[in-house]
C-alpha cells in the first residue's frame, strides 16, 4: 500500500500533495508513529488514494497522509486489534 504526505485544510476540506513529497510504504509510515493514526475521510478527487489519515507523532501533532487503501490495510487492521485486546498470535 502506498502514501503520500498531504496537506489538509479542515475548513474547506481540501486535499493537496506536499510538494516534493515522495511515495511511502503505508506499513512503514505506521510504524514510524507507533500506529497512532486515524482515518479522516474517503478521497476521490485525487486518483490512485482512496482515504486520508492524520498521524500523531510523540507530541501528538498531525501530519497527514493520503493512502492508496487495499484488501492487506483490513487484514491488518484486525490483526493489529486482535493482538492490542490480547488475542493476537504475538499474544500467547
Amino acid at each position: 500500500m502506498e502514501s503520500i504526505l498531504a496537506d489538509y485544510h479542515k475548513d474547506t476540506n481540501e486535499i493537496t500533495i506536499l510538494e516534493g513529497a515522495k511515495q511511502e510504504n503505508w506499513v512503514e509510515v505506521c510504524t514510524r508513529y507507533n500506529d497512532d493514526v486515524e482515518r479522516i475521510c474517503d478521497v476521490t478527487a485525487i486518483e490512485s488514494y482512496t482515504g486520508l489519515y492524520e498521524c500523531f507523532d510523540d507530541a501528538n501533532k498531525g501530519v497527514f497522509y493520503l493512502v492508496n487503501e487495499d484488501k492487506r490495510l483490513f487484514k491488518l487492521r484486525r490483526k493489529h486489534f486482535l493482538s492490542n485486546i490480547g488475542k493476537g498470535e504475538n499474544s500467547r
